[in-house]
């Protein structure tokens, strides 16, 4: 008896560290973006949308800017995700190709055309779309 006790309440340990390690997978899986983007500098990007893309962990926008360092660049913005914007008001349809974006970035630590936009000021058509902070 004893070793049919000893036996289950392996099997019951053993079905408890699989369920703990399956379901904090989430929680490793989230990353910060303070390792790519300089938290402490702003950039003034304006230029053309040309993709949009609404998907998870963080949507993405992708413009031809037409002014600035990155003039004649396709740049890349990375968006909060579609949770998030959902909660602001905003919807896939928020940025269309040909829509002209003023919008400030934490810009790439790389100093490619790449930039987040999590909690940022953003201008289409010369129209402020607010978001709350």
């Amino acid at each position: 008896m004893a070793r049919e006790e000893t036996s289950r309440a392996s099997a019951v340990l053993a079905l408890a560290i699989v369920f703990l390690i399956v379901s904090s997978g989430s929680m490793f899986g989230h990353h910060g973006t303070a390792v790519s983007y300089h938290q402490d500098q702003e950039l003034v990007i304006k230029g053309i949308v040309t993709e949009f893309a609404w998907r998870n962990p963080h949507s993405s926008l992708y413009l031809d800017v037409t002014e600035g360092p990155f003039a004649g660049q396709n740049y890349a913005v990375e968006l909060n995700s579609p949770g998030v914007m959902l909660r602001w008001g905003w919807t896939r349809s928020v940025f269309k190709p040909g829509d002209e974006l003023t919008l400030t970035v934490n810009p790439s630590k790389t100093g490619r055309a790449v930039g987040e936009c999590l909690n940022c000021t953003v201008l289409i058509n010369g129209a402020e779309i607010v978001e709350p902070r």
